[in-house]
């Protein structure tokens, strides 16, 4: 809005030509989502308090958990606001993409937000029902990945490229759809395992984000392209400027969910922060990047199919409990160290990531 603001107003004020860097867009939308976060943390924080949606505890997990029963949850509406506000003031909204990763964010955290709303509001404990959740869940990862597949206008936008190799890319065809609707929906459920511990979500999601939005400046322009030899996708470079805004929002929000939280991103967070991870990926053609660097979702899936399956097949369960942050919980690892940790484990797969890009 204000980039198209200041592109209307430059012919009479020159300085204002300043604002057609994307780089300068992008702190503006760090800066401006992180303002907005802290600056209506504390009001909306007291407003889910005055509400009383208070978050629900399992009382066969942890417990060092039933602490936090009360603790106001849904924060994720404040992330998702801070980051809605800051792309539509400094992102250029002619760019399709820009619409496509926020309507499918704005998407999952509504369903998200009527599973919270259901189990904290109504006392549902069932919360949305899991047809309904995945049914809206798959209308919108499969809405995203055919209208990506109808507007591509090059090859390698529906190509799967593999790292470590410069010149391997696999024609998807019309199965780019089915893998993009599994990389989108898969993403946001990850993280949504993800969220059970203070600050556990938000942070490796902030680093990951950190690091799509660099490629997705290297992947839209066309010299860093060639010269990393990586796809050259026209226009993905705008994801900056959400990336960004994801990375102000979560920021400012850590500064309430950090331990002891006083607030929870809940299923309207997670569910929709995890889908943008995933369809940036997607657009830039760095699916198989997204699952190195977001190992730590990666390894709370697998904790969760792995007990399941093995609790159905044998009776027994590998884990003491599932997703496998709180396995450590239970062996006597104080909350923070599971944390730090695990933050610790997701900066290292973030560098092997990124290291992808010149490892050709």
């Amino acid at each position: 809005m204000l980039y198209w603001l200041a592109d209307y107003l430059q012919e009479h004020m020159r300085s204002l030509a300043v604002f057609q860097y994307l780089s300068l867009r992008a702190i503006l939308g760090v800066l401006t989502a992180l303002g907005i976060s802290l600056l209506m943390g504390p009001w909306v924080i007291r407003r889910l308090n005055e509400m009383r949606i208070g978050q629900s505890i399992r009382t066969d997990g942890p417990q060092s958990h039933l602490s936090k029963s009360g603790t106001p949850t849904m924060g994720g509406a404040l992330i998702l606001s801070a980051i809605f506000i800051s792309t539509l003031l400094w992102a250029d909204l002619s760019n399709r993409y820009v619409w496509v990763v926020m309507v499918v964010t704005a998407v999952f955290g509504a369903v998200g937000w009527v599973d919270d709303y259901r189990k904290v509001a109504k006392r549902d404990s069932r919360g949305l029902p899991a047809r309904w959740k995945y049914f809206w869940q798959s209308i919108a990862g499969i809405g995203a990945a055919t209208f990506l597949f109808m507007t591509a206008s090059s090859a390698v936008e529906t190509q799967l490229f593999i790292p470590f190799f410069k010149n391997v890319a696999i024609d998807l065809g019309i199965f780019y759809i089915v893998f993009t609707y599994f990389v989108i929906v898969g993403t946001s459920n990850a993280v949504n395992l993800t969220d059970g511990l203070d600050g556990l979500a938000i942070m490796p999601t902030v680093m990951v984000a950190a690091a799509l939005g660099l490629i997705a400046y290297l992947c839209g322009n066309v010299k860093f392209a060639q010269y990393l030899q990586i796809a050259y996708v026209a226009g993905a470079g705008e994801l900056v400027v959400f990336c960004c805004a994801l990375i102000g929002a979560g920021l400012g929000f850590l500064w309430f969910n950090t331990y002891p939280a006083q607030v929870f991103m809940g299923d309207v967070g997670a569910l929709a922060l995890g889908a943008a991870l995933g369809v940036i990926a997607v657009i830039i053609r760095h699916e198989i990047v997204l699952f190195i660097m977001g190992g730590i979702f990666v390894m709370e899936t697998i904790s969760v199919i792995l007990q399941v399956a093995s609790f159905k097949l044998t009776g027994r369960r590998i884990f003491r409990m599932a997703p496998i942050h709180h396995h450590f919980e239970l062996k006597g690892w104080p909350e923070p160290r599971v944390i730090v940790r695990f933050w610790i484990i997701t900066v290292v797969l973030v560098l092997i990531g990124l290291a992808t890009l010149k490892l050709r």
